[in-house]
């Protein structure tokens, strides 16, 4: 009766072993996938089809252009060099009812149609935080963890944009090499 009990206890072991050697060298190989992502230029992730709009153009007309998974628009001049940029949240503080305990009066309804008039560059971010092309995707992801941003765009050196990288492309490279 005890010699079954030992044996069972002995297969127990070696199944715990194993489990946890197939646990280390899946944490091996995810190491060696986050290394690699870390090394991976940004050019090769990033979206070169993006929306684009000037600084003059409507409100509206930017809305418009935010559809499907687009979530950010880049705002450039006429050249192409990036004079601001503007999130979906950056949109939605126009919207955001006011701080105060106020009760809805004329002020709030002259706040709501003055946006219909507003321009892009009255929502945009002037400053951005970019990235180059030719940056690794190691120094994206730590740029992005400290300022809390998930858009960036990428420029280049006479800060043209050629394109926008958002956690969403980071995450579908990570998936493709963790399969």
């Amino acid at each position: 009766m005890e010699r079954p009990l030992r044996v069972k206890a002995k297969k127990a072991r070696v199944l715990h072993t194993k489990k946890r050697l197939l646990k280390l060298k899946r944490k091996e190989e995810l190491s060696h996938n986050v290394r690699y992502i870390g090394k991976v230029p940004v050019e090769i992730v990033m979206d070169r089809d993006f929306v684009r709009v000037g600084q003059t153009d409507s409100l509206a007309t930017l809305i418009a252009l935010l559809r499907d998974d687009e979530s950010s628009a880049v705002v450039v001049d006429e050249s192409g060099k990036l004079v601001g940029f503007v999130t979906m949240k950056d949109i939605l503080h126009l919207f955001a009812p006011p701080r105060h305990h106020s009760v809805v009066g004329l002020s709030l309804l002259k706040r709501y149609a003055r946006n219909r008039a507003t321009l892009v560059e009255d929502v945009m971010v002037t400053r951005p935080i970019t990235v180059r092309a030719s940056d690794t995707l190691g120094h994206a992801i730590g740029v992005m963890l400290e300022s809390g941003k998930h858009h960036l765009p990428v420029v280049d050196d006479e800060n043209r944009v050629v394109g926008l990288l958002e956690v969403k492309d980071i995450i579908r490279l990570i998936r493709l090499v963790s399969l």
